[in-house]
């Protein structure tokens, strides 16, 4: 007898999202295929993340092998001054990881033929149970599900809500990762093992170490990781900032390498004037800083027959709910679960839209609140 032939997911976007797609659906017994538009490897994107328990469930699902210390921990949760004196201090602990470690730990989990880069979706459409896909390359690929899993700037997204789009939200979060052993010995010793925050007039920085950039957790050869969030008025100065050294005009970010230098001298001047000694070594001391602006973004619907958006493309929470990641796993865990083998697939589609729309739309929410609080804005 012939097996039967396993259902087919087409997923759109080769970064985490789509990662956490692919990794939880093949343990339901799907064939998948994921299409990553950039022709280069993602592994060196990205910065710190704060590991948040569906993250962590959506591994044990998929069988995601990893090290038993997947992050750094970090015990006090501290305030300083504009002197480096600490005003505040609680104790909250919880693990940081890094863009690259689950990537990696994902990317070593699915075959090679899994995944193709350098195929940019065009266009795709649905007749009755079935899903194709269209590339710039001339690729056509079929399936029973197409899985829009390609970011804030999602062209599945644009496809079904063309009217739908990032908003953005005012400020930017400038970023750098600098190796550990590159701090000097009164800034290591004020930051610590702690989670640091700096909160000042309009703007807030914050700091934790995440695991080095081979993923070793191993004192010395772990990283810090910081993050500035800078009011950045919209329109000309927006445009100019996420204009790369090579002229080229960038819609949401800026990769490590790519912030020209003028910005970078400005951010560099303003650490002095304002930042904490130790935070203002650790913003000097970082060889590539690099930027994003901070989007809102919520989508009406996930489902759209045989066609669902997950993570970003569907949702952007603002980076304070530390919640980006987590959700991209709990989409797709919960689309894996809904997903597994049974009968009436389009009521479980459905089902799993509203639930996820729901939990969307609260994190945007809170996200909302909690960013305008910190940033000042009315």
């Amino acid at each position: 007898m012939t097996a039967p032939e396993r259902p087919r997911a087409i997923i759109a976007g080769g970064s985490l999202s789509g990662l956490f797609a692919a990794t939880t659906l093949r343990a339901v017994g799907w064939d998948v295929a994921v299409f990553e538009r950039s022709p280069d490897a993602l592994d060196s994107r990205g910065g710190g993340i704060v590991l948040q328990p569906d993250v962590l469930a959506a591994f044990r699902f998929a069988g995601v092998g990893h090290t038993d210390a997947l992050g750094v921990r970090s015990g006090d949760r501290i305030y300083l001054d504009a002197e480096d004196e600490v005003i505040h201090r609680t104790w909250m602990p919880q693990t940081q990881t890094s863009w690259n470690m689950l990537y990696g730990a994902m990317r070593k989990a699915l075959p090679a033929s899994c995944v193709h880069a350098g195929e940019r979706l065009v266009s795709f459409k649905q007749t009755g149970e079935r899903v194709t896909v269209l590339f710039a390359s001339g690729r056509m690929e079929r399936g029973d599900l197409l899985i829009g899993a390609d970011g804030a700037g999602s062209t599945v997204r644009s496809q079904l809500l063309p009217g739908t789009r990032p908003s953005y939200a005012g400020y930017v979060a400038w970023r750098g990762l600098v190796p550990e052993a590159a701090l000097g010995g009164a800034a290591a010793a004020r930051l610590g093992s702690a989670f640091v925050f700096q909160q000042g007039r309009d703007h807030l920085l914050l700091e934790y170490r995440v695991p080095g950039e081979d993923g070793s957790v191993a004192e010395g050869a772990r990283r810090w990781n910081w993050v500035w969030y800078r009011k950045v008025p919209a329109g000309a100065p927006l445009a100019e900032l996420l204009t790369d050294r090579n002229g080229v005009a960038h819609a949401f970010s800026l990769p490590p390498g790519a912030a020209r230098d003028a910005p970078i001298a400005a951010l560099r001047h303003d650490a002095r004037q304002l930042l904490a000694p130790s935070l203002r070594e650790l913003v000097l001391a970082t060889e590539a800083p690099f930027v994003q602006a901070i989007l809102d973004l919520a989508v009406p619907r996930m489902v759209f027959g045989r066609t669902v958006l997950i993570g970003d493309a569907a949702f952007v929470p603002r980076p304070h709910t530390a919640g980006s990641t987590a959700k991209a796993a709990a989409d797709a865990l919960a689309l894996a679960k809904a997903l597994a083998p049974g009968r009436g697939l389009d009521t479980r589609l459905a089902a799993w839209g509203a639930e996820q729309l729901n939990a969307g739309a609260r994190m945007g929410e809170r996200g909302i609140s909690m960013g305008n609080e910190i940033m000042g804005i009315a």
